[in-house]
């Protein structure tokens, strides 16, 4: 089944964010959605998730979803330990070990035990994402998840993201450097309500789009 969205319209009581709009998404690749803050990406991502539903048109996102937001939605009563377990369908101590390896990964040896408010903004996000490729996704969401991190750490994750098993990760940024370095597909966008102003092709990503 395609990918997408089909003539969505979508508005807030203040504010239409969607209207008539259409796009048609690859099965595997990376397609960044780049534009101006409050253009709408973050509502699409929403949408392509299933948090938000249109007031009309379709949207089509199959298979298994994981979303990776600006802020890390991480449970604050659990370790970086259990947040990343929790999504893991295997016998507990199973799911512990392999969440210390998604986090080891992720240069957070060290931090298993920690509540997400005894961590950093850039480490809460590193848990996040660890979370997010341990669910083994189908498609992966994200939303400017590199905001918080330094360039060191930002290789670190991405080298992550190729390690996942996810067919399509779609990456929402305003970072032009970031969008050409790992789409293999950047769709320009403007708005609100939201517009496709043009197609580039990036310098490789993190799969190949057939």
């Amino acid at each position: 089944m395609q990918i997408g969205l089909s003539h969505v319209s979508f508005m807030y009581p203040e504010k239409t964010v969607l209207e008539d709009f259409s796009m048609a998404l690859p099965k595997t690749g990376v397609v960044c959605l780049f534009g101006p803050s409050g253009c709408g990406k973050t509502t699409l991502l929403r949408l392509l998730a299933g948090l938000e539903h249109p007031q009309q048109g379709k949207v089509r996102c199959p298979g298994r979803v994981a979303v990776v937001f600006q802020e890390d939605r991480l449970l604050p009563w659990a370790t970086a330990r259990q947040n990343v377990a929790a999504v893991l369908h295997a016998p507990r101590r199973e799911a512990l070990r392999e969440a210390d390896a998604w986090l080891t990964r992720a240069g957070l040896a060290g931090s298993e035990g920690l509540q997400p408010e005894a961590l950093s903004g850039g480490m809460r996000q590193r848990v996040s994402l660890c979370r997010a490729l341990a669910f083994r996704p189908d498609v992966l969401l994200l939303d400017e998840p590199f905001h918080a991190l330094d360039e060191k750490t930002r290789e670190a994750c991405v080298t992550m993201l190729q390690q996942g098993s996810q067919k399509l990760t779609l990456l929402v940024t305003h970072a032009q450097e970031e969008a050409h370095k790992l789409a293999d597909v950047i769709y320009l966008l403007s708005g609100p309500p939201l517009r496709v102003e043009g197609r580039r092709t990036g310098l490789g990503g993190l799969r190949t789009i057939p």
